[in-house]
């Protein structure tokens, strides 16, 4: 259906027409210039040039010798014919209105003042070659609608001077070429066009999708970190509520105020406890089932480094001699996650690597190294398969992060891996974890 604003019937749909062939597209980046390698964005602009170099000449002599045009008239038309070849490199719409309007000029011209003995009419060989030459980038710029309407403009202002050319000795009517030609170069760069717009957008939306599940990935961790820590932070509140609320009966002689203090101090705990119990309602997925076994710590990493070579990566473990003692809790789960998740690493991307991993205290911080050699068998660069999809390095940020730490994850020069941590123990009011 024809727009209403446009009009109804022949004269709308022509508006219509006109009005999208005066729409040029708003990119006007030179074709081929998004290629990151130099010389392929002075590609299009040579290619322009060899093509005017080639069809300058030759359009004067045939217009001039087949069709019977003055030289100065067919040199003119010629150049007004192939010059603008250079601006279809940016803008193939406007550049067609000047071949376009060349082409139906020397077609009257040739047939008010030509000779009558010439070549093939309406179109121009040399000519012909040049519109088709334009149709390339034409149709890798513009929309579909657009090509549709310079197809149907080509077709008609043909088949309009075939018309007009009856009688006119010409050796035959080339405008069914012409148009058949026109319409498969419009068709074949407009296929070429979408499919790469296609996978422009497949590629933004694989982008898109990366981030999110990066973001995705990262939220689960934090609610995860946030869940282990409920554990922990649950536990010293349950002692605090319990030691406040004993007070009074283990310890003789409290005044009735003290007393009344230790209850308050009771039950703000045992409040504490159920908005934490309602935050964690929040935090934990469907999916996600609550877990008994308390948490775990630098405690559990012998049995954790035992359990990793008993999957075919030869671990050792070296703790320094009362590092135990001096690592909060919280410090010692997210070392303790650390180094599961470099040793699960290990076992994906390296099986069979030997690996050493260490805890050493320097300072107020307490240093996690994981370090394992290449695997005996490399099928594939270690490198690469590092970087799976990154939610374990993720995990890994996130703890570091939530306790103001560093961490350092790379390869190394011999194939192997690295994942240094370095969690701060600042906190000596925290309570410690005791051996197992």
């Amino acid at each position: 259906m024809i727009n209403s604003s446009t009009g109804s019937g022949p004269g709308g749909a022509v508006r219509a027409l006109l009005t999208t062939l005066a729409r040029p597209s708003a990119d006007h980046t030179p074709l081929l210039v998004r290629s990151s390698r130099p010389w392929v964005h002075h590609l299009p602009y040579a290619l322009a040039v060899a093509a005017i170099a080639s069809l300058l000449p030759s359009g004067i002599n045939v217009m001039t010798g087949d069709y019977g045009l003055s030289g100065g008239l067919a040199g003119a038309l010629a150049v007004a014919q192939t010059v603008p070849l250079l601006l279809a490199v940016s803008r193939p719409l406007a550049a067609w209105w000047m071949i376009g309007g060349t082409h139906l000029l020397a077609a009257l011209l040739a047939l008010t003042t030509g000779s009558g003995t010439g070549g093939p009419w309406p179109w121009i060989p040399t000519g012909l070659v040049g519109y088709l030459f334009l149709m390339v980038p034409l149709s890798l710029r513009e929309p579909r609608r657009t090509l549709v309407a310079v197809w149907l403009v080509t077709a008609g202002a043909g088949l309009a001077l075939s018309v007009a050319g009856l009688g006119a000795d010409y050796t035959g009517d080339n405008t069914v070429l012409a148009t058949a030609l026109t319409g498969a170069v419009l068709v074949l760069g407009g296929a070429l066009r979408e499919r790469a717009e296609a996978r422009r957008l497949l590629s933004e939306q694989e982008q898109i999708s990366e981030v999110e599940r990066e973001r995705r990935t990262l939220l689960e961790e934090r609610a995860r970190i946030a869940r282990e820590l409920h554990d922990v932070v649950a536990h010293h509140m349950s002692v605090i509520a319990v030691q406040a609320a004993s007070a009074p009966y283990r310890i003789t002689g409290v005044p009735d105020e003290a007393a009344e203090e230790f209850g308050a101090i009771a039950g703000t705990a045992r409040e504490s406890l159920a908005e934490m119990r309602r935050l964690l309602g929040v935090l934990r997925s469907e999916e996600s089932g609550g877990e008994k076994a308390p948490q775990p710590g630098v405690g559990q990493l012998a049995q954790l480094v035992e359990t990793v070579g008993r999957a075919g990566v030869p671990a050792e473990l070296a703790v320094e001699p009362g590092t135990v003692d001096l690592v909060p809790q919280a410090v010692g789960l997210s070392a303790y996650r650390i180094v599961q998740e470099a040793l699960a690493n290990v076992v994906r991307h390296a099986p069979g690597a030997r690996t050493w991993v260490s805890l050493t205290t320097d300072g107020p911080a307490l240093l996690v190294t994981v370090v394992n050699g290449p695997p005996p068998e490399r099928t594939e660069s270690l490198e690469a398969s590092v970087e799976g999809t990154g939610q374990g390095l993720v995990g890994m940020r996130e703890r570091v992060r939530l306790l103001d730490g560093r961490l350092d994850t790379g390869p190394l020069p011999d194939g192997g891996f690295k994942v240094a941590a370095v969690l701060p123990l600042d906190r000596p009011d925290t309570p410690r974890e005791t051996t197992a």
